[in-house]
């Protein structure tokens, strides 16, 4: 069987980055790590919660991604429905084509 990668985003109100990282780095079984940056929300159904967020129009977020074989995002998604229930977390899975690192010792290998 092979496995097939995805890309796994969430976006959560920042509020929620420290949980969400913890909660992460405790699912060891299905993340070996991700990526997070800031992001902004905006739209109709985005809540502005803080007053400075209704100043600036748009909701303070954090976007994480994961790359994990698509069986464990499936696992994953529905433990953090879970663990986040109520907190209108957005996600999506995307296809992942290929995925690596590049080493400067495997480039050097390569010369």
């Amino acid at each position: 069987m092979t496995v097939e990668p995805v890309c796994l985003t969430l976006i959560a109100a920042r509020k929620l980055r420290e949980e969400l990282f913890d909660y992460l780095g405790e699912q060891r079984d299905l993340v070996s790590g991700f990526t997070a940056t800031d992001g902004a929300g905006h739209g109709p159904t985005v809540q502005l919660h803080t007053t400075s967020e209704r100043v600036k129009g748009h909701a303070d977020e954090v976007l994480v991604r994961i790359i994990l074989a698509k069986q464990d995002a499936a696992r994953l998604l529905a433990r953090l429905k879970t663990a986040f229930g109520g907190t209108r977390l957005v996600y999506w899975v995307m296809p992942v084509a290929d995925f690596g690192v590049i080493d400067d010792h495997e480039d050097k290998a390569e010369n």
